[in-house]
């Protein structure tokens, strides 16, 4: 935590690490400019994190405006860090992860087709664990692709939601892979980059497929095809 004092007043950074929805740590970068009247004036707020989108970031900066409001001249700073810290799991939740700009997740109706887009950080028992993401596709009647570029693996899936919902539950609880002793564990990196109902623009993937690609123009062709080339910008390039 340091601060530089401005002729307008100060800004000062803080990172706080969050428990997030798979256990796994949130890092927050907070940047607070503090204008030379606060806090009878809000401060100026910017949020930043690897682990979180932009879309996400931008959620969580809006919800901590509309806090910030609701303290108005009194000094505000530290009650924001502390509710930040015990919303930022609701927040997430209900982040509109904004793959065209027209779809948000908390107006999509329950019964459309959805699709979801993850990012593996790695997989040990790849074998394994493909035949597995197979399987669950399968019985859950999910289409989609299981990518592999490089060291980029991102899973697209369409579908019900119930049955997207029910496949994030399996991936989250079951043990698909292996830790670096070999030892059976469950996935604790992946990353929900974006879920979203289905447009009329988007193309319907008819089979579940597993696909490497060699370069990533390869890739983003997939996603081309799919009529899926915002998400494909949106996402892709900041892995």
């Amino acid at each position: 935590f340091f601060y530089f004092p401005e002729t307008h007043g100060i800004s000062f950074r803080i990172q706080i690490s969050v428990k997030e929805l798979l256990d796994t740590d949130v890092l927050l970068k907070l940047l607070f400019h503090l204008p030379v009247n606060y806090p009878s004036t809000l401060p100026d707020i910017s949020v930043n994190s690897d682990q979180l989108t932009r879309a996400q970031c931008m959620d969580v900066k809006e919800k901590l405006l509309e806090q910030a409001k609701q303290h108005l001249s009194e000094p505000m700073v530290h009650d924001l860090i502390l509710w930040v810290q015990q919303h930022l799991k609701d927040i997430i939740m209900q982040s509109s992860t904004v793959c065209n700009e027209k779809t948000t997740l908390s107006k999509g109706t329950e019964d459309g087709i959805w699709m979801l887009l993850l990012h593996l950080d790695h997989m040990r028992a790849k074998a394994k664990y493909v035949k597995t993401v197979e399987k669950w596709a399968s019985n859950l009647r999910l289409t989609g692709r299981l990518m592999f570029m490089g060291k980029i693996i991102l899973i697209l899936l369409q579908g019900d939601r119930s049955s997207i919902k029910e496949y994030l539950i399996l991936l989250k609880t079951s043990k698909v892979d292996v830790d670096s002793s070999g030892k059976k564990c469950k996935e604790k990196m992946m990353r929900v980059l974006c879920e979203t109902e289905v447009q009329s623009q988007h193309k319907r993937f008819q089979t579940f497929e597993v696909k490497e690609y060699s370069a990533l123009e390869e890739l983003q062709k997939e996603f081309e095809t799919a009529g899926l080339t915002t998400l494909f910008s949106e996402f892709v390039p900041l892995l």
